[in-house]
């Protein structure tokens, strides 16, 4: 048996490990699959934090040597091996850009239709699958289909009620007469193997402005939130909580020491002399590519932590994933601190705030904090649902959190998930585990 797990801790095991470098050979190793009815999971850079790409017994297919990448005006043919950044750095080199910006830039483009991931630029770009143009699929019976947007599936489809939120990846996106890619992108794999992605690009914008701005606290980083969110070009609203500063200032000592809170923005084309008038004194600001840079690597510095810490003390990360209704954003931040100022827990708050997104990161030290942690994650889950939010906003919920499921839809509602998949993969040989639990 071969050892896997993913970057949260997670772990797993194959009994064979398979890297095929073709269509044609992967359609061998789909086929010898279902012949012999062994579980066959799938997975690219490893970076998830749901345990999706991880087996639990049966084989293990990496799509890592799936890396053609095409460049052209408008749009990009990539594998789904292709990471995240080298798409981004050769569409940069044509002036053009991918809009989903997900935080991990080594994440595969694979793995990033699997989740219907988002990132920061959600705020203003929407979610991947808002980005595909086509996908190429393989499917357990040995079939491969064509899809472009607009090809709409050939089967009766139920329609599930979705969270009002701006971003949810919890379970299948169903709808009558809904697009074949919008079926595909977000079902974490349990359909079909993507084997090669046409996705859009845009132009680059002439000039970008980022900014960090350190408010005083919540209150005030959440009125800033409310009064920048219709400014033209406004791409991204990411926060930073008190406890993610303090995690960071061994590291960026130079945040204001009143600093009890921080939002990190940009703006395509953006005016300085406008931020200078609405944002504290003490805000950083940057136009240069080299300072913006800076700005990026502040925001990733801080999940990079965390889960090195999380590696040391040897526990599985306790991150959070869940988004509410715009409305209740100040509402769910509240419960977040209210619920865990009152125990001896180390954790962050830090993420989406534009999208009311944001992830809570509780830090264990023993086994009894790890529990407990996993219990004010399911309370919090429970929250979300009950404003009218997601379990899963961009993640996925894999294997880790596939309980979760049940708390945004009915017996009934996740019954017809079940069915599609059984449309596809009738002996449950994909991704077994993801979204529904093993079997």
């Amino acid at each position: 048996m071969v050892a896997l797990e993913d970057a949260s801790g997670f772990r797993g095991e194959a009994e064979r490990v398979f890297a095929p470098a073709s269509e044609a050979e992967l359609l061998e190793i789909i086929a010898a699959a279902a012949q012999g009815g062994t579980s066959i999971t799938i997975g690219g850079a490893r970076t998830g934090l749901t345990g999706g790409c991880v087996p639990q017994g049966g084989w293990a297919v990496s799509l890592e040597k799936f890396r053609r990448l095409e460049i052209c005006p408008g749009r990009a043919i990539a594998g789904p091996g292709v990471e995240l950044d080298t798409l981004q750095l050769e569409a940069a080199r044509t002036g053009q850009f991918y809009a989903p910006d997900p935080t991990e830039r080594t994440a595969s483009i694979g793995g990033t239709i699997a989740t219907n991931a988002s990132g920061s630029r959600s705020f203003r770009y929407g979610s991947t699958r808002r980005h595909v143009l086509g996908l190429r699929v393989a499917l357990m019976d040995g079939s491969v289909l064509n899809l472009r947007r607009g090809d709409k599936v050939d089967f009766d489809v139920p329609e599930l009620p979705l969270p009002n939120t701006t971003k949810n990846t919890a379970g299948y996106a169903l709808a009558p007469g809904m697009d074949w890619i919008d079926l595909f992108t977000g079902s974490e794999g349990t359909l079909g193997v993507v084997v090669e992605a046409e996705l859009q690009l845009l132009p680059a914008p002439a000039h970008v402005l980022a900014g960090m701005v350190f408010p005083i606290g919540d209150g005030s980083a959440l009125d800033f939130v409310e009064a920048w969110r219709r400014i033209p070009g406004l791409r991204m609203i990411e926060y930073f909580d008190a406890n993610s500063l303090d995690f960071l200032r061994p590291h960026y000592p130079e945040i204001p020491a009143r600093a009890a809170a921080a939002l990190l923005i940009e703006q395509e084309d953006g005016d300085i002399d406008f931020w200078a008038d609405h944002a504290p004194e003490d805000s950083w600001f940057a136009s240069s590519d080299r300072d913006r840079e800076r700005f990026r690597q502040f925001r990733h510095a801080l999940p990079e932590l965390v889960n090195d810490t999380m590696r040391r003390r040897g526990f599985m990360k306790l991150g959070s994933d869940f988004a509410v209704p715009l409305a209740r954003n100040r509402e769910m931040l509240a419960e977040y601190h209210a619920t865990l100022q009152g125990r001896e827990l180390e954790y962050v708050i830090f993420g989406h705030m534009g999208d009311a997104h944001v992830h809570v990161n509780i830090l264990p030290r023993s086994p009894a904090e790890f529990e407990a942690g996993r219990e004010l994650m399911l309370h919090f889950a429970r929250h979300a649902v009950s404003l009218g939010g997601t379990v899963s906003a961009e993640h996925g919920l894999g294997k880790r959190k596939a309980h979760l499921l049940e708390l945004q839809y009915t017996p009934e509602q996740i019954e017809s998930m079940r069915q599609v998949k059984r449309r596809f993969d009738p002996h449950w040989l994909l991704n077994r585990g993801n979204l529904f639990g093993m079997p």
